[in-house]
Formats: structure tokens, sequence, C-alpha cells
């Protein structure tokens, strides 16, 4: 991975800054679990078709929620540190895992194999800024790299929609 073309937007990078998110859940023996973090509940279920009560995202869907999520953060952090100028961002996510994995087949990874990410900016600023924009987030997105690194492939498709 290269080392983006902008300097961390933190006072002193020598010091570690450690962010230990903490949660805790509840499951009754059934598909449905209900998670707590801060003062935010969550869930996550599985559809009707699967057994659950479809009251929520499936855990798959959840962790391509948070992958959005930690994308559309960074993106804000780094386009303030770069003077990015941008007006909104919409996102596409498609998933694709072998479900044999997760029941237990061998030889076959039980997450993704596949994720598709189409990210569009609403901006005026060129396709060299939109570059730098979309390597800096690439390579800070937490959660971004959690795939990477456990070898999903990753289909990103960074797309400059100018303003009206």
């Amino acid at each position: 991975m290269t080392t983006p073309d902008i300097p961390p937007s933190i006072k002193d990078p020598s010091k570690r800054m450690v962010v230990k998110p903490v949660l805790t859940a509840h499951n009754d023996a059934k598909l449905r679990t209900e998670i707590q973090t801060r003062h935010l509940n969550m869930l996550v279920d599985e559809p009707k078709e699967k057994g659950g009560s479809d009251l929520a995202p499936t855990p798959l869907e959840t962790a391509l929620g948070a992958l959005i999520g930690c994308e559309a953060v960074v993106m804000r952090m780094v386009a303030t540190a770069i003077d990015f100028d941008y007006d909104s961002v919409d996102f596409e996510c498609e998933g694709e895992a072998d479900l044999r994995g997760a029941r237990g087949v061998k030889g076959i990874r039980p997450y993704f194999e596949t994720v598709r990410l189409k990210i569009k900016v609403t901006t005026d600023e060129s396709e060299s800024r939109l570059d730098l924009l979309r390597r800096n987030v690439e390579h800070r997105c937490p959660i971004m790299n959690l795939f990477k690194d456990a070898g999903v492939e990753m289909e990103i498709d960074w797309i400059a929609v100018p303003r009206s």
C-alpha cells in the first residue's frame, strides 16, 4: 500500500491514539440479535425465508453498511484536510459471498469473496483532486482495510458527478 500524498490530520502522529469501541448484545437463541453501544441500539437479523424475523439487516448487510459509513466519515475528514469541495456522496454497494463457507464446507471461506462499491461524489473538483481524495480515503478507511487484508476482492469505482 502506497503512502498518500498528504500528512495525517492529527497534531502529533508519533503519539498513539487508541479507540476502543465497546458493544454488548443479547440473543434469545434465535436469529435476531439486539446490540448496544454507547446510548445506541442496533438490530441484526435474517430474512423470514432463512428463519429470521426480517426486522433488521443481516450480518453481511451490516458489514457492508459499516464499510459505507466508514468511507463517508473518512471522506469527510480527508476532504477537510485537503480542502476538497463536494456537496454530497452516494454509494452503491454489493457483496458476494458463498454461503457454503458459513455452512462449514471446507475450502470455502465464510465471508465475502468480492465487494463492489460505486462512490458518486457531487463535485466540480478535477479528476486529479478526486484521485487524491480516493487514494487517501482508501488508505485510511479501517473497514475497507479489514476487507482488503482478508483478501476480499474490492472493485471500487469513484465517479465525479458535476454540480447542476
